[in-house]
């Protein structure tokens, strides 16, 4: 697992405090985001009121999960603009890494624990909710098992790390996804590799 700068940290939390502000007059419509469509994304969905997954994030941590933010938050954590109202995740699927998930979720106040055993569960906290995805779940023709070693690191100024999929992973899983919002978001990605 690589570490990048801690300044991917930062840009999370500026995010979260955008999305607040930006979301701040918005009433609740009851869209939540399983609702959301391919061009806009979760931003337009009730997920997004409130949205904070940085007490999920150090719950993870805490909890030994070794499970890597996906999706729109890992496009911010690289610099994207865009925001976003769930949080995504990859893990291995096995049964200790499980544990740890479930741990972190109550820990952050989810009262029905997903059960583990499929590709992709969905799970809501207090300030987030979103998608629990393990390899077995179909990305088009990429295999994302190896993301998982691939991915990078960085420490929250809380004092707790953050795992995210790698730059150039997170731009194959967009592209191999081939909705109108990931292949937006992967042309924006590219300017961000060296």
């Amino acid at each position: 697992m690589g570490r990048v700068n801690d300044s991917a940290a930062l840009r999370l939390r500026q995010a979260v405090h955008r999305l607040q502000e930006a979301t701040r007059e918005r009433v609740a419509t009851g869209r939540g985001p399983e609702e959301a469509d391919d061009v806009v994304g979760t931003f337009s969905t009730d997920g997004a009121l409130g949205f904070d997954p940085l007490p999920l994030l150090q719950a993870l941590h805490d909890a030994g999960s070794r499970a890597v933010v996906i999706g729109q938050v890992a496009g911010i954590m690289h610099g994207s603009t865009e925001l976003t109202g769930d949080l995504d995740l990859l893990w291995d699927g096995s049964p200790e890494q499980g544990r740890a998930l479930h741990d972190a979720l109550a820990a952050t106040g989810c009262t029905a624990l997903p059960e583990l055993d499929r590709p992709q569960v969905t799970y809501q906290v207090t300030g987030v909710s979103g998608d629990l995805c393990t390899p077995a779940l179909p990305w088009g023709d990429m295999d994302v098992m190896p993301c998982l070693a691939r991915a990078v690191s960085t420490r929250d100024p809380a004092g707790f790390d953050i795992r995210y999929v790698d730059l150039d992973d997170l731009i194959r899983m967009r592209r191999s996804l081939s909705r109108p919002k990931d292949l937006r978001r992967a042309d924006e990605l590219e300017a961000f590799r060296p």
